[in-house]
């Protein structure tokens, strides 16, 4: 037990990373934070009601916060910060047609979290997912090892949830990975994806994997289409969650996160979906694994359309 970390905004998502946090009874403190009044007590009341049932100890703490940045006394000293605020996708929008209205909301929750929690790591959720990590580096002027995203374990859980499915295994017996961009240049690699350990090319036809992969490429929008209201959010906790467990215990797993690139690939000074280890500094280091031409060239790809956006979100 030990550490605090601070999840920023209560909605679906940040609430259910909160009990996630918790419920690993690694921290002595979860806070979590939001703008509407009440919101978050009233949550930290009730996950700290079920410690006995579950069995943990961990500490929930409900704060509510203003754009100015009162409130955020409550999350002084955090170890990690996932921030989830921003609006999540309605049925039909893209994550691109967040990127404004999120900009202004994810750059006042950075500079708050910089001025209470000069040394923590923080994973940003908020979508579009790639540029808004870029914006927390620049918000919060933290070293970019500091800075990451959550997208590439999302999506990898994703295409392996499709895989088991549709050959009818297990999921543990499945490997997946994709790397590049939260979106639309997002690249899965086939070449690394194995089913109990034989490649999914002699398993699957090249249809069938390029379909699973398209899916992956739309599992987010596939289910706010199918809730109408809100977006995912059991998935997309489960990999934040995972992610501060790795920081705050400086295991070293290795996971698809967005991290900085710099020089890795042959590609320099991006946020790009990578693979990288984890741990109390954040991201350790970036892992350059073996990818064929054509991944590397679709990652580059990917680097390239990203890139472009990320020079755009310095001016939001």
């Amino acid at each position: 037990m030990g550490g605090k970390v601070t999840v920023v905004g209560a909605g679906f998502y940040g609430s259910t990373t909160a009990l996630r946090l918790a419920e690993y009874d690694l921290f002595d403190t979860v806070v979590l934070t939001d703008i509407l009044e009440g919101k978050s007590e009233g949550l930290a009341l009730d996950m700290n009601q079920s410690r006995s049932i579950e069995g943990f100890e961990t500490k929930i703490v409900g704060a509510t916060t203003t754009p100015e940045g009162a409130g955020y006394e409550a999350t002084a000293n955090s170890d990690v910060v996932v921030i989830t605020a921003g609006l999540p996708r309605k049925p039909g929008m893209s994550r691109m047609d967040l990127i404004g209205v999120n900009a202004g909301i994810v750059r006042g929750v950075a500079e708050n979290i910089a001025k209470h929690s000069p040394n923590a790591v923080i994973i940003v959720v908020s979508n579009p997912l790639d540029e808004m990590t870029a914006l927390a580096q620049i918000a919060t002027k933290f070293p970019k090892n500091r800075v990451m995203g959550q997208a590439g374990m999302l999506d990898t859980a994703r295409f392996t949830n499709f895989v088991a499915e549709k050959l009818g295994v297990k999921v543990a017996a499945v490997k997946t990975l994709t790397l590049g961009s939260h979106g639309d240049t997002m690249v899965p690699v086939p070449s690394r994806c194995t089913v109990n350990g034989k490649p999914l090319s002699e398993l699957l036809s090249q249809e069938e994997i390029a379909e699973l992969v398209d899916r992956t490429r739309n599992g987010g929008a596939e289910v706010v289409a199918l809730l109408k209201t809100g977006s995912a959010y059991y998935a997309p906790s489960a990999a934040a969650a995972r992610m501060a467990k790795a920081v705050i215990e400086d295991s070293g797993a290795v996971m698809p996160v967005c991290a900085w690139v710099d020089g890795e690939y042959g590609i320099s000074g991006v946020y790009l979906g990578v693979e990288a280890e984890i741990g109390r500094t954040g991201v350790k280091k970036v892992v350059e694994g073996t990818l064929t031409d054509s991944e590397v060239a679709a990652l580059k790809e990917a680097a390239e359309a990203v890139r472009a956006k990320q020079a755009d979100v310095q001016t939001l």
